[in-house]
């Protein structure tokens, strides 16, 4: 029996990397996805992949970073069970060299974004006693990485919002974690940037994106049943050194 067969997963940023991979193994395990991201294109081949594998999806469109896109996207989905906060974007340079505007997108795409979908649905999450809340966090918001002080603000944000969430909807029913990968082979990460964080890693390598959609989907999912709150670091042991 597939243990999400009668849920609705929304995940953001579904249409490559962490976030598709996430999507398919959603599917493949019983839950309708709603698969959001910018790129219609994109987003119907996730859904037809979804769909040639048996499962059920459909598309939603929408730009996080405009906060009227957050609450489009919160309207269309309706009522979900499980919500993956998942897109986002990254950034990696000197501090001096990102602009206010840059600054902004990041908040605005990585923070913000997640902020109003989960003010959105976690409310009726919690009036129907159940749902999984799974914020995508990073290593870099646990460790000091050079050039990536406004992407780890915004990640060790997110771990900040899991354990207010978890504080103020899991008495209800709804459980609220983070997962947080170590570098990752994605077609949107920059490869010099994977390649120099690999190493580090005490696995000698970066992960793959199907690595990281198992545990999200196990947080999802009935066996995770008596967790929340919790950050789990899906990145190889690089920030157990």
């Amino acid at each position: 029996m597939k243990e999400l067969s009668g849920k609705t997963a929304l995940v953001t940023g579904a249409t490559s990397g962490i976030g598709k991979a996430t999507a398919l193994s959603l599917a493949a395990h019983g839950a309708t996805v709603l698969v959001h991201g910018r790129d219609p294109q994109r987003g119907e081949q996730t859904v037809k992949e979804i769909e040639a594998a048996g499962g059920s999806a459909r598309f939603i469109p929408a730009d996080l970073v405009d906060p009227a896109g957050a609450a489009q996207l919160a309207e269309q989905a309706g009522d979900v069970d499980i919500l993956v906060n998942n897109a986002g974007s990254s950034w990696f340079g000197a501090s001096a060299d990102l602009d206010r505007a840059g600054f902004d997108v990041l908040f605005d795409g990585n923070v913000r974004a997640a902020y109003l979908l989960t003010s959105a649905l976690a409310p009726k999450m919690a009036l129907r006693g159940s749902g999984s809340i799974i914020n995508i966090g990073s290593m870099a918001g646990a460790v000091g990485l050079a050039g990536g002080a406004a992407y780890s603000a915004t990640k060790a944000s997110m771990n900040a919002l899991t354990r207010a969430w978890a504080a103020e909807f899991s008495p209800a029913g709804v459980r609220v974690n983070t997962v947080s990968p170590g570098p990752v082979r994605t077609n949107g990460a920059r490869a010099e940037v994977i390649d120099g964080l690999a190493p580090t890693a005490l696995l000698g390598r970066a992960a793959q994106p199907q690595e990281i959609a198992g545990v999200i989907t196990f947080l999802a999912g009935p066996g995770a049943g008596y967790i929340t709150d919790a950050t789990i670091p899906v990145d190889g042991g690089r920030t157990a050194v």
